[in-house]
């Protein structure tokens, strides 16, 4: 048998950063590749062999006429110049508030890091100079920091309103969401808009050409009402914009045998007019007056992926990546504006192409942050595809991607409603939350190793306050057993594997101080929160579930101080499993 000082059977693969900022546990830290802050390999994945290498060029190559770049590093603008955006003030070495409180934010990185990261065009600061007189609370997106998740919403010609949206708003805010884009295209746009910014504490987001085109004709777009709607919506507060931009003429052609076409509501509106009038893409056409108007506001670019891939069949076509290389030349010209970029792509790809495109977007986007929706890696699970796609969501993040686009239950169906957005704020969370451990950003895995510490110890209280969702959590513990114990209703007293290793005196499993408790106790009434998911769930019978919403302290005899009747230190193990089965018996 071997000992505990025999050479490994096996050989770990190179070791990059830990998630944990105190080393805990025995697991040996992160695979993905050393963290290196300050290069294009701040956060990332080890390269398959085949894979774009990151381009030699950062947003200092693309510097505005008449700046130079001194020896100190930062730059030199025309005399007289005047700094407005995130941007340019991080060109010239200058920290501003925003910068300061995205540090406090993101606590592993400086400051400096932070400028640093945005002047070289691998970090924004989405931060509209209207919102920040509002209720913005800035952060950053960029793979030098954690990866964050934006919601969709929006009301449709066909369903919900202002007040709906501005609920939904609140709704992604408390799950979680890190920026909101408001896509609406029904409605009081106007109202809802400026109704979303006014509440919002996250980044906002629109796609401007829905409301361009109210009461006209795709056909009729001119650039008067392309630069006058986007400079209204800039002096609303809107913190980015996605603009499609990228879609040419020269892209259609490989449309054609698409199995579906363009998905984009933006791609295919600029697609009929450019067929219509003969003519370039008027996005493209006007794109430094676009950027000099965005420069005014610091509002952040979303350069939009017209050519987007709707079904595997499609994904990493020529169409999209022809489009993708239109993107990398359009986020040059706008970092020589002095505003700020990010990225936008897929969409549906399959699982074993999502480096591919991750890697490629760093590549000929030189850096900047890429916000992709999900990726789905399947087409034929609708109504589960906040799920689908955010399994392609870890791996892109894992891969590259700064920010992930939710999906919800109703992608491809309809208008997601309130626990629709609820459903896609997790499932991204968890995508987010998962790449970030695997890249081994620091801190990243603290509290998921509190939370192990307290389900050793069977601190059920402490487990279900670490939860993402302690609610959902709690209510499915007492749905079976309302009582915290040294067990749970999955394997009952005898077969609790983390209470015998917490009885087993030579290893350290569950014998924290900080999650120590005295006594098991009857689990306190259901909020009406719990309730409603046991309700929702519809396992237990209505006089079940009114029971444990206004229970006392007497059942299972923990009133007084008592131990519980079930523990195993007051009871014997036929006693605890007889109790046990009476709870939980169907």
């Amino acid at each position: 048998m071997a000992s505990s000082s025999s050479p490994r059977p096996y050989t770990l693969p190179p070791v990059g950063g830990n998630p944990s900022s105190a080393a805990q546990g025995t697991s040996p830290g992160s695979f993905a590749a050393p963290p290196r802050v300050g290069t294009p390999w701040t956060f990332s994945s080890p390269d398959t062999p085949g894979m774009p290498a990151p381009s030699a060029k950062t947003a200092w190559d693309f510097l505005p006429a008449g700046w130079t770049r001194g020896e100190g590093g930062f730059a030199t603008p025309p005399p007289g110049f005047t700094p407005v955006t995130q941007l340019e003030h991080a060109r010239l070495g200058l920290v501003t508030p925003e910068m300061r409180r995205v540090a406090e934010r993101e606590p592993h990185l400086t400051p400096e890091q932070v400028r640093d990261e945005v002047a070289a065009g691998r970090m924004v600061i989405p931060a509209n100079r209207v919102h920040l007189g509002y209720r913005l609370d800035p952060m950053a997106i960029g793979r030098a920091s954690k990866t964050k998740v934006n919601a969709n919403m929006g009301a449709s010609p066909i369903a919900s309103s202002t007040d709906e949206e501005v609920e939904k708003l609140r709704w992604a805010e408390r799950w979680g969401a890190d920026t909101v884009m408001d896509l609406s295209t029904g409605g009081n746009l106007d109202a809802t808009r400026d109704a979303i910014v006014r509440a919002s504490t996250v980044p906002i987001g629109t796609v401007p050409i829905y409301s361009m085109i109210l009461g006209r004709k795709i056909e009729d777009l001119d650039a008067e009402t392309v630069l006058k709607s986007l400079d209204h919506q800039a002096r609303q507060g809107v913190d980015y914009f996605t603009i499609h931009a990228g879609v040419l003429r020269e892209h259609l052609p490989f449309v054609r045998r698409r199995l579906i076409g363009i998905v984009s509501r933006g791609g295919s509106l600029l697609a009929k007019w450019m067929i219509h009038h003969g003519r370039q893409n008027l996005m493209y056409e006007i794109w430094d007056e676009i950027c000099q108007v965005m420069r005014r506001f610091d509002v952040t670019f979303s350069i939009g992926d017209g050519l987007r891939p709707g079904g595997l069949a499609d994904a990493s076509d020529e169409a999209q990546l022809r489009e993708l290389a239109t993107l990398g030349e359009l986020t040059e010209r706008a970092w020589r504006h002095g505003v700020q970029v990010m990225v936008e792509g897929p969409g549906h790809v399959p699982f074993d192409q999502i480096e591919y495109n991750m890697k490629l977007q760093r590549t000929l986007c030189h850096g900047a942050p890429f916000y992709v929706l999900g990726p789905l890696v399947t087409d034929v699970f609708p109504g589960y595809d906040h799920i689908t796609s955010c399994i392609g969501a870890t791996a892109a993040a894992y891969h590259g991607a700064a920010m992930l686009c939710y999906v919800t239950p109703k992608e491809h169906l309809g208008l997601p409603k309130k626990d629709d957005v609820k459903q896609g704020c997790v499932a991204y969370k968890i995508a987010a939350h998962a790449a970030d451990v695997a890249l081994g950003i620091p801190g990243a895995r603290d509290r998921d190793d509190e939370l192990t510490k307290a389900r050793a110890a069977l601190n059920w209280e402490k487990h279900f306050e670490l939860s993402f969702d302690p609610d959902l959590a709690r209510a499915y513990h007492d749905e079976d057993l309302d009582v915290d114990t040294d067990f749970c209703a999955m394997c009952g007293h005898d077969w609790c594997s983390v209470r015998i290793s917490k009885e087993i005196q030579q290893f350290a499993s569950g014998k924290e101080g900080d999650y120590a408790w005295e006594k098991p106790k009857v689990t306190a009434a259901l909020t009406p929160e719990q309730r409603a998911i046991l309700e929702q769930r519809g396992v237990l019978s209505p006089a079940e579930i009114h029971r444990l919403a206004s229970k006392t302290k007497q059942a299972m005899g923990a009133a007084g101080g008592e131990k519980a009747a079930c523990h195993s230190d007051v009871t014997d193990d036929d006693d605890a499993r007889r109790l046990q089965e009476e709870r939980v018996a169907p």
